[in-house]
């Protein structure tokens, strides 16, 4: 999964924010991020590159189009979080992947740097306590 730019991040949070089922136009985006003081040509730019990225989904309106995230934002988080790990990984020479020191130390070391809190959190899911928060 792509690391996200800066406006592109702010374009995926109006839409994680504001389009829980029906989607949001341009204009409504733009309208969003108007302390960025971004021409409406920008923002379709940008959210026509999101759907060629597989980012977003949209439906057409009209001679509109409705934007929709792809996934939810826990879902790209946690896909970002798995992929930082995979940095810490390695391949054989085949380009199989194989489990790693080094992916193993970088898991420990974020499990022992979170809150008590997000701790519980991480001890739940893994017994199976926790609902299924995947979208």
């Amino acid at each position: 999964m792509m690391r996200l730019g800066d406006l592109e991040r702010a374009v995926m949070d109006v839409l994680w924010d504001r389009s829980p089922g029906g989607g949001v136009t341009v204009r409504e985006v733009a309208e969003a991020l108007e302390e960025r003081d971004l021409a409406y040509t920008t923002v379709m730019t940008v959210l026509d590159r999101l759907a060629g990225k597989g980012m977003v989904e949209r439906e057409r309106e009209g001679r509109a189009w409705r934007y929709r995230p792809a996934a939810t934002r826990e879902a790209y988080v946690a896909q970002l979080m798995l992929d930082a790990l995979d940095l810490a990984g390695s391949s054989e020479p085949d380009g199989r992947a194989r489990r790693s020191l080094g992916r193993d130390a970088a898991l420990v070391r974020f499990a022992r740097s979170v809150t008590g809190t997000e701790a519980e959190v991480l001890r739940a899911a893994l017994s199976d306590e926790a609902p299924d928060r995947q979208g």
